[in-house]
């Protein structure tokens, strides 16, 4: 049963991270195009293309979390193993997709702040530039 979660988790991660990473290709695309004026931003897109999937993967396959199902706690003398019900499937489930959307998230977060900052830099020295030409 704790393989066929795994496997289900999996999908579903790979699923929503593939969704999320169509979704942003063209605003990538057209933001790396911006800052930087090259064909380097090409492999860049498919860099940030890979890690979307890659963040989104490890973020939702929360494989530590799944050991709950196999053994008890470590801590608690007491504690038994988790057992599968129809409720901690869809909770497992739940917390697949909002965990792969979280961590995608604060991937493009991250990225589109650097993104902001390189935007407002190269502004700066093309209104400079363009103040050079005219003189």
């Amino acid at each position: 049963m704790i393989v066929l979660l795994l496997v289900i988790t999996l999908l579903i991660s790979l699923t929503i991270s593939f969704a999320v990473m169509k979704a942003f290709t063209k605003p990538l695309d057209a933001i790396l195009s911006r800052i930087i004026a090259d064909s380097i931003s090409v492999a860049w897109l498919k860099y940030l293309k890979f890690a979307i999937l890659v963040v989104g993967v490890s973020s939702g396959v929360r494989v530590h979390g799944l050991e709950k199902y196999i053994s008890p706690s470590r801590w608690d003398k007491d504690a038994k193993v988790v057992e599968f019900t129809v409720e901690r499937w869809v909770l497992e489930l739940y917390q697949t997709a909002i965990e792969t959307l979280q961590g995608i998230a604060w991937m493009l977060l991250v990225f589109f702040m650097f993104a902001l900052v390189a935007y407002v830099i190269v502004r700066i020295a093309e209104t400079r530039l363009g103040e050079q030409a005219k003189k």
